[in-house]
């Protein structure tokens, strides 16, 4: 019996993703394990495997289509099996077949909802048999509405467990389920008739993935995030003369910067006010235990945010060269999914571009970003008398549902005590 191959979510927040190349062609014969295409997300390029095994009967989708998480992509086929010439792929692939170059408008996605990561619009539920699951990962992604085919399992030949499906309910995916879905309003269509512009006078550059995800969800963070920001300037003197004891002391072993002081220093400050380490949902304000600080990070086309993972365990130098190995391979598109997720708290340094001072937008389920300008000298007024002092100007975006006034306040207070005295990040 024929086998349809659905676009299964490869990134915590995909909610489509565009066919980038088939390596498989029609009539090849798959075995489990190999590469059957590449497919862009909202966050990099990534690769999908082969799990059912048999032939490529027919491939639905072609390259440069963007698919909804869920929607069929292909039609797989035993070694023999005569397929039915009138036989349609469950839900007949439609949505899989717009080529990008024909779409001019993204279709509505589902909201983020209070915390939670946006989903796709329903799609169609694949047939029983034709995803590996437990039967207890099928009985509760019936429960609550979830598609398997919209997970990437985890169990063994990618085998979806029931870890995987309460992930997705946590991350708050509802794709293919019968809840209903919260969808966002609809985009503003540009103005009718012809655009203001002389054709020659611009180029027009198409939309990857990655750019219409951070349009997206930062336009649902300015919407429906409120907003408060706080700003105070921090003296530099004593962290960048330590910075350069440090440096000198390790004679080319490692090389600390600045952002590597400013990491531990928000963890610091994150164990010290916990308040501000929350990520808001309708029902609960989730305190996080540790620090997991996303580093935001300039790629090509876009920006990604790898994690550092319980930064206020780890010695400067340990973040120093995870910080160094995450940017690379985050410019090389090569990082996994959870090594960009599950952050708990965001950092944004523009300081290298000159920039004195901005203010960030908050990324949830995040509850606050740290926006870092640059280290330069100011004239400063101490004891009655005008010095020269290098000084830095920080600014706290902070989600107001979940971190009030008075705490980003304190945490900020922290943190400027932290940098200021940064012996204190080595203890």
């Amino acid at each position: 019996m024929p086998i349809d191959l659905f676009m299964t979510q490869l990134s915590p927040t995909m909610t489509e993703g565009r066919i980038a190349r088939w390596l498989k062609k029609e009539g090849d014969t798959l075995e489990s394990g190999e590469i059957l295409a590449e497919v862009e997300t909202d966050k990099a390029t990534m690769e999908m495997e082969v799990v059912e095994e048999g032939v490529l009967h027919k491939i639905i989708s072609p390259e440069g289509s963007v698919v909804p998480v869920g929607s069929v992509i292909a039609v797989i086929a035993e070694e023999g099996e005569d397929v039915p010439a009138d036989y349609v792929p469950e839900g007949g692939g439609a949505a899989a077949q717009t080529p990008v170059a024909q779409t001019e408008v993204e279709a509505p996605a589902v909201a983020a909802v209070a915390g939670k990561a946006p989903a796709a619009a329903p799609a169609p539920v694949a047939k029983k048999g034709r995803i590996k699951a437990s039967p207890l990962a099928r009985r509760l992604a019936k429960q609550k509405g979830i598609n398997l085919a919209a997970i990437t399992g985890t169990g063994p030949n990618g085998r979806i467990t029931r870890s995987d499906v309460e992930s997705a309910v946590r991350r708050g995916i509802n794709i293919g389920g019968n809840a209903p879905a919260v969808v966002a309003p609809p985009s503003r269509p540009l103005p009718a008739g012809p655009l203001p512009y002389h054709e020659d006078e611009f180029e027009r550059i198409e939309n990857s993935m990655m750019r219409k995800a951070i349009a997206r969800r930062l336009s649902e963070s300015k919407q429906q995030v409120p907003h408060f920001y706080l700003s105070l300037d921090v003296a530099m003197d004593r962290l960048m003369d330590l910075r350069a004891q440090l440096n000198e002391a390790a004679d080319g072993a490692f090389k600390l910067s600045v952002n590597d002081f400013i990491i531990k220093a928000v963890a610091k400050a994150l164990a010290d006010v916990p308040a501000a380490n929350a990520s808001w949902t309708d029902s609960h304000t989730l305190q996080h235990k540790h620090a997991h600080i996303s580093v935001a990070v300039a790629i090509e086309g876009g920006l990604i945010t790898p994690v550092i993972r319980f930064a206020e365990q780890k010695g400067i130098a340990d973040i120093s060269a995870e910080v160094k190995e995450l940017a690379t391979r985050a410019r090389a598109g090569a990082l996994q999914p959870e090594e960009y997720s599950g952050g708990t708290f965001s950092i944004s340094n523009l300081g290298m571009y000159g920039i004195s001072q901005f203010a960030a937008i908050v990324n949830p389920p995040e509850g606050a970003i740290l926006a870092v300008g640059a280290t330069e000298e100011r004239a400063v007024v101490e004891n009655g008398a005008v010095g020269v002092k290098k000084m830095m100007t920080l600014t706290l975006s902070c989600d107001h549902r979940v971190v009030d006034g008075a705490v980003g306040a304190e945490f900020m207070a922290a943190l400027k005590k932290h940098i200021e005295m940064p012996a204190s990040v080595l203890i």
